[in-house]
């Protein structure tokens, strides 16, 4: 009879620790979760960046070699304007910079809410279009200057970028700069020769020129076309997790993860987060 007892008692006892682990297992998830964390695969890239980049850097090389912006500076334009080719224009019309339809735009077209509760952007038959027609407008006078950059110089660019008006948060460059060095973006770039560069630089001016003649501003104006884009960019600060950036700015941990291409929670300090567009 004692011997019951005491079989009974270790079997309660086992019962009850491991019921205790579970408990305790299921406590730390939640915690786990939310951690700011600053290890190696902290900025990871998500397989949907990747799989995008894959998609579209042939298409930036060749609009590189042809105008002499920096493919990684397309890519990273294109993957923060499209959410990674995820966005409703991305996916609908072919759109990946947001390029609205304009006084001179004869094709398909699609309303959005922007600026206006029904902003009309162009629909593009490929995707392919809608890079080349990005190119199409940075080839104004306001963004001349960045086309005597090196074709490689994806910082001149990022800066300059912001400097002629492309984006009104303050950070973008920095933004850009990150993305590019998260994802290697600069592995596509090329350089060029003396010769090569002052028949490239030519070849953009000459385009600008016939921009400016074909459509004046009397007819579209370029904030017609394209609105700075204005992202809320948040610096990481100690303390931050996801949950609390979510919070703080009233957007789901889903949309800042899918805007900044992140595969699971971890933060790290003085990272830059795309909190809205």
């Amino acid at each position: 009879m004692k011997k019951f007892f005491y079989g009974m008692f270790v079997f309660m006892m086992l019962i009850t620790s491991c019921s205790s682990r579970r408990g305790t297992i299921s406590a730390s998830k939640p915690g786990s979760n939310s951690k700011t964390s600053s290890s190696s695969s902290v900025g990871r890239p998500t397989m949907a960046g990747n799989d995008y980049i894959a998609h579209y850097k042939d298409v930036a090389v060749a609009e590189m070699n042809k105008y002499g912006i920096p493919a990684s500076i397309k890519l990273a334009q294109a993957l923060l304007e499209s959410g990674n080719g995820n966005s409703y224009l991305a996916r609908e019309a072919n759109n990946h910079f947001g390029i609205k339809c304009g006084g001179v735009w004869k094709g398909k077209s699609v309303t959005r809410p922007d600026d206006n509760i029904n902003d009309c952007f162009r629909v593009y038959e490929n995707p392919e279009q809608s890079f080349r027609d990005h190119s199409e407008f940075l080839l104004r006078p306001r963004y001349a200057a960045l086309f005597k950059l090196d074709k490689n110089d994806y910082k001149g660019w990022a800066k300059g970028l912001k400097a002629a008006g492309y984006a009104t948060n303050p950070r973008y460059p920095e933004l850009l700069i990150e993305m590019i060095e998260r994802y290697h973006l600069d592995q596509y770039d090329r350089g060029e020769s003396p010769r090569e560069k002052v028949v490239r630089e030519e070849t953009v001016q000459v385009e600008i020129v016939q921009n400016v003649q074909e459509t004046p501003p009397a007819v579209v104006k370029t904030e017609e076309i394209k609105s700075p884009v204005a992202m809320r960019i948040h610096e990481v600060k100690a303390q931050d997790t996801l949950y609390s950036l979510s919070k703080l700015y009233n957007v789901s941990v889903d949309q800042i993860k899918s805007l900044n291409g992140l595969s699971d929670d971890a933060l790290s300090l003085g990272q830059l987060l795309v909190i809205s567009k």
